[in-house]
């Protein structure tokens, strides 16, 4: 059973609900399945309108998120997975690792996509990614009135864990 999938019949679009693949195949239709692809420079645009349109607070543009230092970290091997509709970024997750634990980052859906199972098939694609690197610690950090994602990772299988976080910034742009 779906809960929701793009479909196209007949010249309308649509949401179909409680359709299986089969159900809309027969009946003529085109569904709308987006894709995963890896992410590179030459989409730094796109990504950082996406996160200002999902709402991303923590986000840098002058400093950490600014295309010079995007290109640092996805040379020194950061990833950044993609998930497109039709050639438009629609969500975005970001994989880092210290060698013993992996870091989902950024972790965006595009609001007119959102309760489509499409954060939960970023987050299976990272937590893939950082399998396939032998990392078996997944762990995430969430702004503490960001009850949507504490509830998003709880149902995935995150755990809480009382920590303090610190930081030590040279400037606010960091």
């Amino acid at each position: 059973m779906i809960v929701s999938l793009d479909a196209h019949c007949n010249g309308g679009s649509y949401i179909a609900r409680d359709s299986t693949k089969s159900d809309l195949i027969s009946s003529g239709c085109l569904m709308i399945v987006p894709t995963l692809r890896n992410l590179g420079i030459d989409d730094y645009d796109a990504i950082i309108q996406l996160w200002q349109q999902a709402g991303l607070h923590s986000m840098r543009p002058e400093g950490r998120d600014s295309r010079d230092a995007f290109a640092a970290q996805l040379a020194a091997g950061q990833k950044t997975i993609g998930l497109e509709e039709r050639g438009r970024l629609i969500g975005t997750v970001v994989i880092t690792h210290d060698t013993r634990k992996g870091w989902i980052n950024r972790l965006a859906v595009h609001p007119e996509y959102r309760r489509k199972g499409y954060a939960a098939q970023l987050l299976a694609a990272a937590e893939k990614e950082l399998r396939a690197m032998r990392i078996r610690v997944f762990a995430v950090l969430i702004e503490a009135d960001n009850k949507t994602s504490q509830q998003f990772f709880s149902r995935e299988g995150y755990k809480t864990h009382d920590i303090i976080y610190m930081t030590k910034r040279e400037s606010a742009a960091v």
